[in-house]
């Protein structure tokens, strides 16, 4: 299915149309505040599996990440944080930042890597915050990348669709996405750690 979301006001009937797929096991792509991603409800163990078999072999390079409404899901489903890493995070959130935090006992042992972190993403983007928020808790979330050498990440949905439609069960079209990342902050040290630098602004974590 190809839906289309306005970001401005996203329409609540087509945003529980996704929350219905997500419930029902479904995979959906959908806009973020820089790349479309591809995700799935995070306890629906054949969905995941199903998400790892469309990335493939990108899987090894690819690292799943939450989306969150707010921050009030944090410490469902990562170790407490100490108080200067809940304030940066509080001061650039939403935003296009991904912070990878340690997992607790909650998040399910197929999503958790091996060093059982997991990434937190809110992002500025109202489709994808709102479908969190009526589904009640965040979805499993990776990049949709372009097997072009050149550009990385496509941005046009319409082509998304054209590459992925066959695998996944819902397609949102909220506009063109960005093709520069979010800027990844690993914070399990303690600190913060700037582990890659994307659209997120560095100046802004210290």
């Amino acid at each position: 299915m190809f839906l289309k979301i306005y970001p401005e006001n996203p329409n609540p009937r087509e945003i529980q149309k996704a929350v219905d797929c997500l419930q029902n096991g479904g995979i959906i792509i959908y806009p973020t505040d820089t790349i479309y991603g591809i995700g799935c409800d995070i306890f629906k163990p054949k969905a995941v599996e199903r998400i790892q078999e469309i990335l493939g072999n990108k899987k090894k390079k690819t690292n799943m990440t939450f989306i969150c409404y707010d921050l009030s899901h944090l410490s469902d489903y990562t170790k407490p944080l100490g108080n200067n890493i809940f304030k940066v995070m509080k001061k650039v959130l939403p935003g296009p930042y991904t912070f990878i935090l340690e997992a607790n006992n909650h998040v399910p042992k197929l999503i958790q890597s091996n060093k059982k972190t997991i990434g937190i993403r809110i992002p500025d983007n109202s489709i994808i915050r709102e479908i969190v928020r009526v589904l009640g808790h965040p979805i499993l979330s990776a990049s949709v990348k372009d097997d072009d050498e050149v550009i990385e990440y496509t941005t046009d949905p319409e082509l998304i669709y054209e590459r992925y439609g066959d695998m996944v069960d819902l397609l949102i079209d909220g506009g063109y996405g960005d093709n520069i990342p979010s800027t990844v902050v690993d914070c399990t040290s303690g600190e913060i750690e700037v582990v890659r630098e994307g659209k997120g602004e560095v100046d802004l974590l210290y």
